[in-house]
């Protein structure tokens, strides 16, 4: 099997992503990817990840393969909930505080740091827009944080947000209530809620 076929079998299994640790388990090396490169057969997304030239990046899937220390959070959670419309002009990320995310994270994204004891709380997996699976915090938890950051994100995001949970079918408001306690936000989290619902 030749180099281009075994890559183009890892990018068609790990969502159009090659990275360096799996293409060298499949037996292509850093030199040769390093000269495929060269030879414009595949492109460098950041350092660790190449994709096919005729492949589509997906950035939220190449974003989350970078560190297993960051969850999707806030408008990027709405926005893989579609509770938010509007593709985020810079995705938003949230990592135990203590840990500090590479600069190629740190270039693309909006970093929020959370007590390690609550990182994990609400975390899901979502698809992308290109269909691939992410770590993102669930609806719930997303309106938590939502609510914590309302003065970095804007009236106009945080009131839409709530409004488009309190209409939604699905929403647990019992979950929302037991992640509003741990994280503090209960009493905003009434106030607002009581006029929407």
């Amino acid at each position: 099997m030749d180099y281009m076929a075994k890559l183009a079998a890892i990018a068609k299994t790990h969502g159009g992503i090659i990275e360096t640790k799996i293409a060298a388990q499949h037996g292509v090396s850093k030199t040769t990817l390093y000269k495929l490169c060269k030879e414009d057969k595949i492109y460098r997304i950041v350092k660790g990840q190449y994709i096919l030239p005729d492949d589509m990046q997906d950035e939220l899937l190449s974003i989350s393969k970078r560190s297993n220390r960051i969850i999707f959070s806030h408008e990027t959670a709405l926005y893989l909930h579609r509770i938010s419309d509007r593709t985020p002009f810079e995705h938003t990320i949230t990592a135990p505080s203590g840990c500090v995310p590479s600069a190629s994270i740190k270039s693309e994204c909006k970093v929020y740091y959370i007590k390690p004891e609550l990182f994990q709380l609400g975390k899901t997996t979502l698809k992308t827009p290109a269909g691939n699976d992410v770590p993102a915090y669930d609806l719930e938890r997303t309106v938590c944080d939502v609510i914590r950051s309302r003065n970095k994100l804007g009236t106009e995001t945080f009131l839409a947000a709530l409004k488009l949970y309190a209409a939604d079918p699905k929403k647990d408001l019992n979950k929302l209530n037991s992640y509003a306690k741990r994280m503090r936000v209960s009493n905003v989290l009434r106030q607002y809620l009581e006029v929407l619902l």
